[in-house]
């Protein structure tokens, strides 16, 4: 079968461009980094309450490290992917363009963004 299984309105390209795929990046990003940091904050619960006896106190301590630190890392994560698509989004509508330099340029000015707010 060479057909293709898909109509497509007339004029509509077979591939996604870069705004539709800002969604899975930001909702991908946002779903690792929440991920990761819940694992992050059950190795930082158990560490911290390695002297504690097993009991309701220091399951919520460690409970409370691991939503702390999921939440941290999914905002962190979903940020830097929100300004990555937009940026990407922008400079592709202004120069009319979609190629590789829209996404050197998009992960440079997200870097440079992140970075100006003086984190390290």
């Amino acid at each position: 079968q060479d057909t293709d299984e898909f109509i497509l309105p007339t004029g509509a390209s077979k591939t996604r461009g870069r705004f539709e795929l800002a969604f899975f990046t930001i909702g991908g990003c946002c779903m690792t980094g929440a991920a990761f940091g819940a694992l992050n904050g059950l190795r930082l619960g158990l560490k911290e309450t390695q002297n504690m006896a097993w009991s309701k106190p220091r399951n919520v301590q460690i409970l409370n490290m691991v939503t702390r630190q999921g939440a941290l890392w999914a905002n962190t994560l979903g940020s830097l992917a929100l300004l990555y698509s937009a940026f990407g989004v922008i400079i592709e509508k202004t120069r009319g363009a979609e190629d590789d330099l829209n996404t050197i340029a998009a992960g440079t000015l997200t870097g440079m963004l992140y970075k100006s707010t003086g984190r390290v």
